[in-house]
């Protein structure tokens, strides 16, 4: 029986009818590739957990895993002595590449980038049908069935997304006060600069990485403690410090003075006992503002956005932008696709949008000891956001996936937005010696 597409799902739908909105997850197996072998774990794994077969239908907004054999196969990338590079140049190309839009759909598109002991497992996704941590679950069971075919898939979850309907019932307070509050959301939106697009049609997207290594993670954990903030507070103010300079000629600006950036969040835990372990996504999202004055400081910009993020929390103010989310859902059938482009940036500006994921409680569900291997996300921007960061953190490392769109970012001022981040982190390290 097809079953609907929540409120997330159903506006990824209308996104990707733009361009390519998916997602590409990339895990480091520590072992020579073996393309049958490896082929032959992608389709046990697939099969066992029910992701074949499936059908999305656009106009009534659902789908339905029909089950069936698993037809994948892995596309292999010639690293040429330089397996880094390799990787990078290929979750950029999978990351354009779109998927069937209606009918018969394959969501899943593997590949390997094989070095000298070791290769990377790559998988692109159509967002529309999973979470992240859904599809690093999956990795993770194709990789331990790779290394031992044997090995059975524990506990499969459920393919499909719960709808956000029995949160709106359990949540109907909060949720009738976010109605009210859609009009300071509106008024807040026409405080923020708007990011400016050379073309909202062209929907490409660029894609650079970096590394946090085991001190500059341990310098973010001993200054969100002494500052009483989160990592994600951290990521988000670091965000604000080097999207500023990219947009000098607002401090001048009469009212459109702030920039503003999204934090896209899971709700998985929010959803009850049948969002558990589903596959699909379960997300929702919010965002925080800030005039970022030159002479802000890091410690200054995180206080500010845990306040912010402590009044969202408090209020459950997320459901106010799942509310903002159906509204534009509705607007969208009347809207031209030039307009369907360039709608979220008109009425809903945000420089980029963070999305983390930590994988540290995943690769310890059964109750194992080994951590996770070197892992890699990229996001698709879509319309909402010109740049998504995505945060990976596993043991003592983080890794960084920035993907943004190149008619609003060059490559260099995404590569300097990186290197102030790493900049800012080298100096809590030396705050914290």
């Amino acid at each position: 029986m097809k079953r609907r597409l929540n409120l997330f799902q159903a506006m990824m739908l209308r996104w990707r009818e733009l361009y390519p909105y998916s997602a590409v997850h990339t895990l480091r197996v520590s072992t020579t590739l073996d393309v049958g072998r490896l082929e032959h774990a992608i389709a046990g794994t697939l099969e066992a957990r029910g992701l074949t077969g499936l059908e999305i239908d656009i106009r009534r907004r659902c789908y339905v895993w029909q089950g069936g054999p698993a037809t994948q196969r892995v596309h292999v990338v010639a690293a040429a002595g330089h397996p880094g590079e390799a990787l990078d140049h290929e979750m950029e190309r999978q990351l354009n590449m779109p998927f069937a839009a209606d009918g018969s759909v394959d969501p899943f598109r593997f590949f390997a980038v094989g070095g000298a002991s070791s290769f990377h497992l790559g998988l692109a996704y159509d967002h529309v049908v999973a979470g992240g941590d859904s599809i690093a679950r999956l990795l993770k069971s194709i990789a331990e069935r790779y290394d031992d075919a044997s090995r059975p898939v524990t506990q499969p979850p459920s393919p499909y997304a719960p709808t956000y309907a029995k949160l709106f019932w359990r949540e109907r307070r909060a949720f009738l006060g976010g109605l009210g509050t859609l009009p300071k959301l509106a008024a807040d939106c026409r405080c923020a600069v708007r990011p400016r697009y050379a073309s909202a049609e062209d929907g490409y997207n660029g894609f650079i990485r970096f590394r946090i290594d085991p001190l500059g993670h341990a310098a973010l954990t001993r200054a969100a403690a002494a500052w009483q903030v989160s990592l994600q507070d951290l990521f988000l103010a670091m965000t604000l410090l080097g999207l500023s300079p990219l947009s000098p000629g607002r401090t001048n600006a009469s009212r459109r003075r702030e920039i503003a950036v999204a934090s896209i969040v899971n709700i998985r835990g929010e959803l009850g006992s049948e969002a558990a372990h589903a596959f699909g996504p379960c997300l929702a999202s919010f965002r925080v503002a800030h005039p970022v004055p030159a002479e802000s400081s890091l410690r200054e910009l995180a206080l500010a956005v845990r306040a912010q993020k402590e009044r969202i929390k408090q209020r459950k103010l997320y459901l106010q932008t799942l509310l903002a989310m159906a509204v534009a859902g509705l607007e969208w059938r009347f809207l031209s696709r030039e307009q369907r482009a360039r709608f979220f940036a008109k009425h809903y500006p945000v420089w980029a949008g963070v999305t983390p994921l930590n994988l540290n409680p995943i690769w310890s569900e059964e109750g194992e000891n080994r951590g996770p291997p070197e892992y890699i996300r990229a996001v698709s921007t879509g319309p909402l956001a010109p740049m998504i960061v995505a945060l990976t953190s596993g043991g003592s490392t983080i890794n960084a996936g920035i993907s943004f769109r190149t008619t609003v970012y060059s490559r260099e001022a995404v590569e300097r937005l990186a290197a102030d981040m790493l900049d800012s982190i080298a100096r809590l390290e030396q705050w914290a010696a």
